[in-house]
């Protein structure tokens, strides 16, 4: 097992998921250890994310990869990340150095998109020095949905993400 303190290169194992329907598009930073053994986004079983897009939607927050492509195509949701690659230590956002950015044209030259989020301060942060110059389209920041974030409850996410829904 490594150790969660060692910073290692990673790269972005898994494309984008959204289809020429996508209206909304969701961006982390780069996937989390948990995410990419699962090969998808916000694969860590105590994130936030599932629930609360759940909640939003009045729906059971969907628990397999199948069952949450199946969710975010039903709700015209896109997903992906601010970064192509970085380094990193673990899942700690904080700890990002020498990153790269995903080039956000390959989504909103081909969907519907009418507004860009991205969750937590350092895929705001990451998003706007490295991808809006680049794409021209300004991103919302959501608060980040990672059990680390504590100072946010399930209620006050879910109605922070409610901005999402105008959009769909």
């Amino acid at each position: 097992m490594k150790a969660l303190n060692k910073t290692e290169r990673v790269a972005h194992e898994f494309g984008p998921f959204y289809n020429e329907d996508s209206r909304v598009l969701i961006l982390g930073s780069i996937p989390s250890p948990k995410s990419r053994e699962q090969g998808f986004y916000y694969g860590h079983p105590r994130n936030r994310f599932w629930p609360v897009l759940g909640a939003l939607f009045d729906e059971t927050a969907p628990s397999t990869v199948e069952e949450r492509k199946a969710f975010l195509k039903r709700h015209r949701i896109a997903l992906w990340d601010v970064l192509a690659s970085c380094e990193i230590s673990g899942a700690d956002d904080s700890s990002i150095r020498n990153p790269e950015p995903n080039d956000m044209n390959v989504i909103l030259n081909n969907a519907d998109i009418r507004a860009v989020f991205t969750t937590g301060a350092k895929a705001a942060k990451l998003y706007e020095k490295l991808c809006l110059p680049l794409c021209g389209v300004a991103a919302q920041s959501l608060p980040s949905t990672s059990p680390a974030n504590c100072a946010f409850s399930m209620e006050r996410l879910t109605k922070e993400y409610a901005g999402i829904l105008k959009y769909l």
